[in-house]
C-alpha cells in the first residue's frame, strides 16, 4: 500500500472516473456531498466543487456538478410584502391547550 505522502493527487470530473469508482464515491456518501463539498475559487472568477476520494494509490478531488441558482425567481417578489395570513386572526383567537401559554399571561 502506498504511504499517504507517495500517493498522486489527482482533480477529475465525476463523469470521468470507471463507474465502479462512481459507485464507491456514492456508497461513500450515501447522504449526499453538501457536508463534505469544498469549493475551489479559479483566477479567471470561475468556480468549481470537490469531495475527496481516495484509492490505494491515489488521492482524488472529485469535481462534483452543482447547480447554482442565481436567478431571482420573479413569482416570489413582494412574497413577503403583505403580512395578513388568510385565517391569522381565527387562529390567535383560539385558546391555546398549552398550561405554559397560561402562566405566561
Amino acid at each position: 500500500m502506498a504511504t499517504e505522502n507517495s500517493k498522486r493527487r489527482l482533480i477529475t470530473s465525476f463523469h470521468n472516473l470507471t463507474p465502479e469508482q462512481q459507485a464507491e464515491v456514492r456508497a461513500l456518501y450515501p447522504l449526499g456531498f453538501g457536508e463534505v463539498m469544498m469549493r475551489y475559487d479559479k483566477p479567471d472568477g470561475t468556480f468549481f466543487y470537490t469531495v475527496p476520494y481516495e484509492t490505494e494509490d491515489t488521492y482524488y478531488m472529485v469535481k462534483i456538478d452543482v447547480k447554482v441558482d442565481d436567478v431571482q425567481d420573479d413569482d416570489n417578489d413582494g412574497y413577503y410584502e403583505d403580512d395578513d395570513l388568510k385565517g391569522a386572526d381565527e387562529f390567535a383567537d383560539t385558546p391555546s391547550d398549552d398550561p405554559a401559554d397560561e402562566d405566561s399571561m
